[in-house]
């Protein structure tokens, strides 16, 4: 068996809004835990709120970290997050830099969501058509908890609007501010490599023409959503997943920011359907391998 994946510290893979470990028999991360596992890695993925706000979600990954470090003797564990859980990720390590030896943004709003930002303007919360999507959303919730296979642990808590809140570009200025770690200096930068002693990477997508939507992604209805999606962004139109901004997503060493991927192609849903050409677990196979020479 290959052991080119086989990092110092197990990689612990943390899921963003609305997301789980497995709905009945299907994972979130589809196919790459494992490619990981048949490169020799240690591959965890946790559990945290679905909707809530980045820093509850961040003490529910402490906790976990403890348990893991606990459980694997490990000195220190790699953070991977989709999304908000790039968030969660940076939250995680800026409060415990000692337990984490890198953390990995995967189209993850650095800087905000220009989507969160348009519902934010034309679905307050306390107007009819917010109360609506906060129902939708509480339902979706509930289903998916209703089917989630993957987690055994206590009931996690819900809170719509802290979630929401937490992913606008209002609400992650904020996180920012407290949690600069890894943040470029300048809009599309790279940020720091290395920050208190923690690595910070991040790779993300594009919707492209041509490519995003052919292949797998006829079939997938993320892909339209995402392409629905699009629309609202402004500063990044047209640089965009359907969900996270191309500049947006920067942290620590950028390993790519236009991989022709949708925001769920990136972490290879839905059962692997992705646009022409796109391979999401390469880059998670590449980067664990990245992460071995690293010393990570």
């Amino acid at each position: 068996m290959s052991q080119g994946s086989a990092t110092r510290y197990p990689l612990v893979l943390v899921p963003g809004m609305l997301g789980f470990i497995r709905l009945v028999l299907y994972p979130y991360w589809y196919g790459i835990i494992a490619a990981l596992r048949r490169g020799g890695a240690t591959v965890i993925a946790v559990q945290v709120s679905p909707l809530n706000s980045t820093e509850v979600r961040g003490e529910q990954l402490l906790a976990r970290i403890d348990e893991i470090l606990r459980e694997t003797g490990a000195g220190k564990v790699n953070l991977i997050g989709h999304s908000q859980g790039s968030l969660t990720a940076r939250y995680a390590a800026a409060r415990r830099p000692d337990l984490v030896a890198s953390v990995t943004s995967v189209a993850g709003p650095n800087h905000g969501s220009e989507l969160a930002d348009y519902l934010a303007l034309h679905y307050p919360a306390d107007s009819a058509r917010g109360r609506i999507l906060e129902a939708l959303l509480r339902f979706v919730g509930w289903l998916m908890a209703l089917l989630e296979t993957g987690y055994h642990g206590p009931k996690l808590p819900v809170d719509i609007h802290a979630s929401h809140h937490s992913l606008t570009t209002a609400g992650v200025a904020l996180f920012n501010q407290r949690y600069p770690q890894g943040l470029p200096e300048t809009w599309g930068g790279q940020g720091p490599e290395e920050v208190g002693g923690v690595r910070y990477y991040s790779w993300s997508g594009t919707l492209q023409p041509g490519k995003t939507d052919r292949g797998g992604n006829r079939f997938d209805g993320t892909n339209r959503s995402c392409r629905l999606f699009a629309a609202t962004f402004v500063r990044e139109r047209g640089q965009c997943d359907g969900m996270v901004g191309r500049y947006s997503s920067h942290l620590g060493t950028v390993i790519g920011d236009d991989y022709p991927m949708d925001h769920f192609d990136i972490v290879n849903q839905s059962l692997g359907l992705v646009g022409e050409g796109a391979d999401p677990v390469r880059l998670f196979v590449e980067h664990a391998a990245r992460l071995k020479v690293a010393g990570l």
